[in-house]
Protein backbone atom coordinates (compact mmCIF):
# COMPACT_ATOMS: atom_id res chain seq x y z
CA UNK A 1 0.00 0.00 0.00
CA UNK A 2 1.43 3.43 -0.92
CA UNK A 3 2.01 6.10 1.71
CA UNK A 4 -0.77 8.66 1.43
CA UNK A 5 -0.49 12.44 1.30
CA UNK A 6 -1.73 13.27 4.79
CA UNK A 7 -1.51 17.01 4.13
CA UNK A 8 -4.77 16.62 2.16
CA UNK A 9 -6.85 15.98 5.28
CA UNK A 10 -7.35 17.73 8.60
CA UNK A 11 -5.12 17.23 11.62
CA UNK A 12 -8.07 15.55 13.33
CA UNK A 13 -8.37 12.97 10.55
CA UNK A 14 -4.68 12.17 10.80
CA UNK A 15 -5.03 11.94 14.58
CA UNK A 16 -7.80 9.37 14.14
CA UNK A 17 -5.58 7.31 11.83
CA UNK A 18 -2.60 7.86 14.14
CA UNK A 19 -4.53 6.39 17.10
CA UNK A 20 -5.53 3.33 15.08
CA UNK A 21 -1.97 2.77 13.88
CA UNK A 22 -0.64 2.94 17.43
CA UNK A 23 -3.04 0.16 18.47
CA UNK A 24 -2.00 -2.01 15.50
CA UNK A 25 1.70 -1.52 16.30
CA UNK A 26 1.15 -2.35 19.96
CA UNK A 27 -0.74 -5.52 19.07
CA UNK A 28 1.88 -6.70 16.58
CA UNK A 29 4.69 -6.16 19.08
CA UNK A 30 2.92 -7.90 21.95
CA UNK A 31 1.51 -10.83 19.97
CA UNK A 32 4.54 -12.06 18.08
CA UNK A 33 7.63 -9.85 18.04
CA UNK A 34 8.82 -8.96 21.53
CA UNK A 35 10.64 -11.41 23.84
CA UNK A 36 8.67 -12.77 26.79
CA UNK A 37 9.97 -10.21 29.30
CA UNK A 38 9.20 -7.20 27.11
CA UNK A 39 5.87 -5.57 26.39
CA UNK A 40 4.50 -2.53 24.58
CA UNK A 41 1.92 -0.06 25.86
CA UNK A 42 0.34 2.95 24.19
CA UNK A 43 0.00 6.51 25.50
CA UNK A 44 1.83 5.90 28.78
CA UNK A 45 3.47 8.80 30.61
CA UNK A 46 7.09 8.45 31.79
CA UNK A 47 8.28 11.60 33.52
CA UNK A 48 8.31 14.37 30.91
CA UNK A 49 8.22 11.94 27.98
CA UNK A 50 4.86 10.97 26.43
CA UNK A 51 5.63 8.66 23.46
CA UNK A 52 3.13 6.92 21.22
CA UNK A 53 4.23 3.36 22.02
CA UNK A 54 6.48 2.32 24.88
CA UNK A 55 8.50 -0.89 24.93
CA UNK A 56 9.01 -1.92 28.55
CA UNK A 57 11.09 -4.64 30.15
CA UNK A 58 9.89 -6.32 33.32
CA UNK A 59 12.51 -6.02 36.02
CA UNK A 60 14.02 -9.19 37.41
CA UNK A 61 17.11 -9.88 39.50
CA UNK A 62 18.95 -10.60 36.24
CA UNK A 63 18.07 -7.44 34.33
CA UNK A 64 17.42 -4.80 37.01
CA UNK A 65 19.23 -1.62 36.08
CA UNK A 66 19.11 1.81 37.74
CA UNK A 67 19.45 3.73 34.47
CA UNK A 68 18.33 3.62 30.86
CA UNK A 69 21.69 2.26 29.69
CA UNK A 70 21.84 -0.78 27.44
CA UNK A 71 21.33 -4.11 29.12
CA UNK A 72 21.69 -7.10 26.78
CA UNK A 73 20.80 -9.79 29.29
CA UNK A 74 17.37 -11.27 28.85
CA UNK A 75 16.74 -9.87 25.37
CA UNK A 76 16.92 -13.27 23.75
CA UNK A 77 14.39 -14.74 26.20
CA UNK A 78 11.67 -15.69 23.74
CA UNK A 79 10.73 -13.48 20.81
CA UNK A 80 11.93 -15.32 17.70
CA UNK A 81 11.97 -12.02 15.77
CA UNK A 82 14.95 -10.69 17.78
CA UNK A 83 18.08 -10.39 15.65
CA UNK A 84 21.67 -9.24 16.03
CA UNK A 85 22.25 -8.57 12.33
CA UNK A 86 22.75 -4.85 11.62
CA UNK A 87 19.71 -3.32 9.92
CA UNK A 88 19.99 -2.46 6.24
CA UNK A 89 18.83 1.07 5.53
CA UNK A 90 19.69 3.74 2.98
CA UNK A 91 21.60 5.89 5.47
CA UNK A 92 23.50 4.97 8.62
CA UNK A 93 25.40 7.30 10.95
CA UNK A 94 26.86 7.20 14.45
CA UNK A 95 27.61 9.99 16.90
CA UNK A 96 29.43 9.77 20.23
CA UNK A 97 27.46 11.58 22.92
CA UNK A 98 29.00 14.22 25.15
CA UNK A 99 27.25 13.34 28.39
CA UNK A 100 27.91 16.77 29.89
CA UNK A 101 26.48 18.62 26.89
CA UNK A 102 23.12 16.90 27.34
CA UNK A 103 23.10 16.61 31.12
CA UNK A 104 20.53 19.36 31.67
CA UNK A 105 17.89 17.34 29.82
CA UNK A 106 19.02 13.77 30.40
CA UNK A 107 16.39 12.06 32.51
CA UNK A 108 16.14 8.57 33.98
CA UNK A 109 12.81 7.52 32.49
CA UNK A 110 10.80 4.85 34.30
CA UNK A 111 7.30 3.52 34.12
CA UNK A 112 5.17 3.95 37.24
CA UNK A 113 5.31 0.19 37.82
CA UNK A 114 9.15 0.45 38.05
CA UNK A 115 9.54 -1.53 34.85
CA UNK A 116 12.40 -0.17 32.77
CA UNK A 117 11.63 1.75 29.58
CA UNK A 118 13.94 0.54 26.82
CA UNK A 119 12.43 1.97 23.63
CA UNK A 120 9.67 4.10 22.22
CA UNK A 121 7.91 4.58 18.92
CA UNK A 122 6.95 8.09 17.90
CA UNK A 123 4.58 8.90 15.01
CA UNK A 124 4.87 12.59 14.23
CA UNK A 125 1.53 14.41 13.96
CA UNK A 126 0.60 17.78 12.42
CA UNK A 127 0.23 19.21 15.93
CA UNK A 128 3.93 18.59 16.55
CA UNK A 129 4.76 21.05 13.74
CA UNK A 130 1.92 23.50 14.39
CA UNK A 131 3.88 25.99 16.49
CA UNK A 132 7.29 26.70 17.95
CA UNK A 133 6.36 25.52 21.46
CA UNK A 134 4.92 22.20 20.25
CA UNK A 135 7.85 21.64 17.91
CA UNK A 136 10.43 22.37 20.60
CA UNK A 137 8.60 20.11 23.04
CA UNK A 138 8.69 17.04 20.77
CA UNK A 139 12.29 17.69 19.73
CA UNK A 140 13.46 18.07 23.33
CA UNK A 141 11.50 14.96 24.34
CA UNK A 142 13.14 12.75 21.72
CA UNK A 143 16.66 14.09 22.22
CA UNK A 144 16.30 13.62 26.00
CA UNK A 145 15.16 10.03 25.49
CA UNK A 146 18.16 9.22 23.28
CA UNK A 147 20.57 10.95 25.67
CA UNK A 148 19.03 8.86 28.47
CA UNK A 149 19.75 5.59 26.64
CA UNK A 150 16.19 4.98 25.38
CA UNK A 151 16.03 3.58 21.86
CA UNK A 152 13.68 5.21 19.35
CA UNK A 153 11.75 4.41 16.20
CA UNK A 154 10.61 7.62 14.49
CA UNK A 155 7.87 7.68 11.85
CA UNK A 156 7.53 11.05 10.11
CA UNK A 157 5.01 10.92 7.23
CA UNK A 158 4.70 14.71 7.05
CA UNK A 159 6.85 16.83 4.74
CA UNK A 160 9.51 19.15 6.17
CA UNK A 161 8.49 22.68 7.09
CA UNK A 162 10.12 25.91 8.18
CA UNK A 163 11.12 24.44 11.56
CA UNK A 164 12.49 21.18 10.15
CA UNK A 165 13.83 21.81 6.62
CA UNK A 166 15.64 18.44 6.78
CA UNK A 167 12.79 16.64 8.54
CA UNK A 168 12.60 15.68 12.20
CA UNK A 169 15.57 13.32 11.87
CA UNK A 170 17.66 16.21 10.55
CA UNK A 171 16.62 18.31 13.54
CA UNK A 172 17.40 15.51 16.01
CA UNK A 173 20.79 14.89 14.42
CA UNK A 174 21.64 18.59 14.53
CA UNK A 175 20.91 18.57 18.28
CA UNK A 176 23.21 15.58 18.83
CA UNK A 177 26.20 16.52 16.66
CA UNK A 178 27.58 18.74 13.91
CA UNK A 179 27.19 16.10 11.19
CA UNK A 180 24.68 17.45 8.66
CA UNK A 181 21.82 15.36 7.32
CA UNK A 182 20.32 16.40 3.99
CA UNK A 183 16.82 15.19 3.23
CA UNK A 184 16.59 13.90 -0.37
CA UNK A 185 14.59 16.42 -2.40
CA UNK A 186 12.38 13.71 -3.90
CA UNK A 187 11.87 11.77 -0.63
CA UNK A 188 10.54 14.17 1.98
CA UNK A 189 9.18 11.64 4.49
CA UNK A 190 11.37 9.78 6.98
CA UNK A 191 11.59 6.51 8.87
CA UNK A 192 14.46 6.46 11.36
CA UNK A 193 15.56 3.92 13.97
CA UNK A 194 18.02 4.87 16.70
CA UNK A 195 20.13 2.63 18.91
CA UNK A 196 20.99 4.67 22.01
CA UNK A 197 23.79 4.33 24.54
CA UNK A 198 27.18 5.99 24.94
CA UNK A 199 26.79 6.68 21.23
CA UNK A 200 23.70 6.93 19.06
CA UNK A 201 23.45 5.02 15.78
CA UNK A 202 20.80 6.14 13.31
CA UNK A 203 19.34 3.97 10.55
CA UNK A 204 17.37 6.15 8.14
CA UNK A 205 15.00 5.34 5.28
CA UNK A 206 13.75 8.37 3.32
CA UNK A 207 10.37 7.80 1.68
CA UNK A 208 7.95 9.71 -0.55
CA UNK A 209 4.19 9.87 -0.93
CA UNK A 210 3.30 6.85 -3.07
CA UNK A 211 6.21 4.73 -1.80
CA UNK A 212 5.54 1.60 0.20
CA UNK A 213 6.55 1.38 3.83
CA UNK A 214 9.36 -0.96 4.86
CA UNK A 215 10.14 -2.90 8.02
CA UNK A 216 12.20 -0.87 10.45
CA UNK A 217 14.20 -2.08 13.45
CA UNK A 218 13.11 -1.36 17.00
CA UNK A 219 16.19 -1.70 19.20
CA UNK A 220 15.92 -3.45 22.56
CA UNK A 221 19.63 -3.14 23.32
CA UNK A 222 22.67 -1.72 21.57
CA UNK A 223 22.71 -4.59 19.05
CA UNK A 224 19.49 -6.55 19.35
CA UNK A 225 16.34 -5.42 17.63
CA UNK A 226 13.02 -6.64 16.27
CA UNK A 227 11.59 -5.78 12.84
CA UNK A 228 8.48 -3.61 13.07
CA UNK A 229 5.91 -4.38 10.32
CA UNK A 230 5.05 -0.82 9.35
CA UNK A 231 3.36 -1.81 6.07
CA UNK A 232 1.02 -4.40 7.60
CA UNK A 233 0.05 -2.24 10.57
CA UNK A 234 -0.44 0.85 8.38
CA UNK A 235 -2.76 -1.16 6.13
CA UNK A 236 -4.75 -2.45 9.11
CA UNK A 237 -5.16 1.09 10.48
CA UNK A 238 -6.15 2.32 7.01
CA UNK A 239 -8.98 -0.22 6.85
CA UNK A 240 -10.45 1.33 10.00
CA UNK A 241 -10.37 4.89 8.62
CA UNK A 242 -13.82 6.23 7.60
CA UNK A 243 -14.57 5.80 3.87
CA UNK A 244 -15.24 9.53 3.71
CA UNK A 245 -11.56 10.29 4.30
CA UNK A 246 -10.16 7.29 2.48
CA UNK A 247 -11.83 8.56 -0.69
CA UNK A 248 -10.16 11.97 -0.27
CA UNK A 249 -6.73 10.43 0.19
CA UNK A 250 -7.15 8.02 -2.74
CA UNK A 251 -8.00 10.69 -5.32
Amino acid sequence: MPIHDWTRVSAGTFHDFHCGWIVELRSALNKELLPADYYAQAEQVTGDVIPDVLTLQMLTAANDSPTGADVDSGVANGGTAVTLAPPRTSYTATVELDQYAHMQRTLVIRHASEDRVVALIEILSPGNKAGQHAWRAVLDKLVAALAGGVHLLLIDLLPPGARDPQGLHGAIWAELCDQPYCQPADQRLTLAAYAAGSSVRAYVEPRAVGDSLVEMPLFLSGQQHVPVPLEATYRAAWEGLPRRWRSVLER
